[in-house]
C-alpha cells in the first residue's frame, strides 16, 4: 500500500519530511510502485542525486526484487562508480542488465524530483529474461512483455 493510501489525511508535505529522514540516515532509500492495471512494478532510488549521481531505476521486476537490484547497484556506485548508459552487467545469481539512460527523469521519479529538483538525472537498470532476451525484442518473455524501458538505449 502507498504512503498516501495509509495516510489520506496527511499531506504530501508529511511524506517529503519521512523520505529526507531517512535518506539523511541512510543515505538513499528505494521508492516502490505498485503494480497497476496495464502497469507493472517499478522502483527506484532517491538520495543518490545528493552524492552527485544518478537515480536508478527498475521496472517490471517484484518490488522485493527491484529493491535488493536498486539497494546493490546504489551500493556499488558510491564505491565505485555508477554505472554507464549502454554497459551490461552480469548479475552474480541473478539477470543480465543493459544500463538505459531515462528520457525524462522528472517525469517518472516524482519524489526524487521533488527533493532534488527537476534535473536529476536517472538510469534504468534494464534486465534480460530468463532466455537472456531483452524488452526491446518481440519474443521478451515470450511475447508477454512486462518491462518498459523508459529511454532510449544506447546501441
Amino acid at each position: 500500500m502507498c504512503w498516501q493510501c495509509d495516510n489520506p489525511g496527511r499531506p504530501q508535505a508529511d511524506y517529503l519530511t519521512l523520505l529526507r529522514e531517512e535518506v539523511a540516515d541512510r543515505g538513499w532509500i528505494v521508492q516502490g510502485v505498485e503494480e497497476s492495471g496495464l502497469y507493472p512494478p517499478w522502483a527506484y532510488t532517491i538520495g543518490l542525486s545528493g552524492f552527485g549521481l544518478p537515480e536508478l531505476v527498475a521496472t517490471g521486476l517484484p518490488l522485493w526484487a527491484a529493491s535488493d537490484l536498486l539497494n546493490g547497484m546504489a551500493e556499488h556506485s558510491l564505491h565505485a562508480a555508477p554505472p554507464e548508459p549502454g554497459e551490461r552487467i552480469p548479475l552474480r545469481g541473478g539477470p543480465l542488465i543493459e544500463v538505459v539512460p531515462l528520457a525524462e527523469p522528472s517525469a517518472h521519479l516524482i519524489f526524487a524530483v521533488a527533493l532534488y529538483g527537476p534535473e536529476i538525472r536517472a538510469l534504468q537498470l534494464v534486465h534480460a529474461d530468463e532466455r537472456g532476451r531483452w524488452p526491446w525484442s518481440a519474443d521478451f518473455r515470450d511475447g508477454a512483455g512486462g518491462q518498459p524501458v523508459l529511454g532510449v538505449r544506447h546501441a
